[in-house]
């Protein structure tokens, strides 16, 4: 079944409005999830430039080159993991997670990531947890020392050093000067 790769899925939204283009474009869809479409069959030259054009319309790309597919799987897995798990804070190893979740060693996913985005891949899980951490911080439902446990900091202290490092304030500060969070596929 051929795989597709589409890159900025980072929420239950967006892989509804991805199922719609692809019904849209007249394709059988086997299973969706962030950044990633099986097709029962692989489409034609056609359907995969109306499915292009379908996704490129609402903020969607659909990814060709290979390590483009690879970075946009590793960040599709790690937005899974913050923001759309149940559990408080990972049991596995990120390294874990990553080689197991792409078949590929850590140290190649690692290398690539950096080379391409800048950035560790350490350091962007660690800005969709102070990003996930924004989001607990506006519900204003719990504890900081809840967030801080939720979102695998150590504790209150470890994760005000880390969001006062990246964002120039405090949590509280935050919560109170009511700033906006990144939309998720911009971090």
């Amino acid at each position: 079944m051929p795989t597709l790769t589409v890159r900025n899925m980072v929420c239950a939204r967006c892989v509804a409005a991805v199922e719609q283009i692809i019904k849209d474009t007249g394709l059988a869809l086997r299973n969706i999830e962030l950044g990633e479409v099986e097709l029962e069959s692989a489409p034609t030259p056609a359907q995969l430039e109306q499915l292009r054009q379908g996704l490129e319309a609402v903020g969607f790309e659909l990814v060709d080159d290979r390590d483009a597919a690879t970075i946009a799987r590793i960040k599709a897995a790690i937005v899974k993991l913050v923001h759309h798990s149940d559990e408080a804070a990972p049991k596995v190893k990120l390294s874990e997670l990553l080689s197991n979740a792409l078949h590929r060693e850590y140290s190649s996913l690692s290398a690539l990531f950096t080379q391409v985005e800048g950035i560790t891949i350490e350091h962007y899980f660690l800005l969709q947890r102070l990003e996930r951490v924004k989001e607990l911080i506006r519900y204003d439902e719990l504890t900081m020392s809840e967030i801080a446990f939720r979102t695998g900091f150590s504790s209150v202290a470890h994760l005000s050093a880390q969001f006062k490092k990246l964002t120039g304030m405090t949590p509280s500060a935050f919560k109170t000067m009511g700033k906006g969070r990144t939309a998720l596929d911009r971090v």
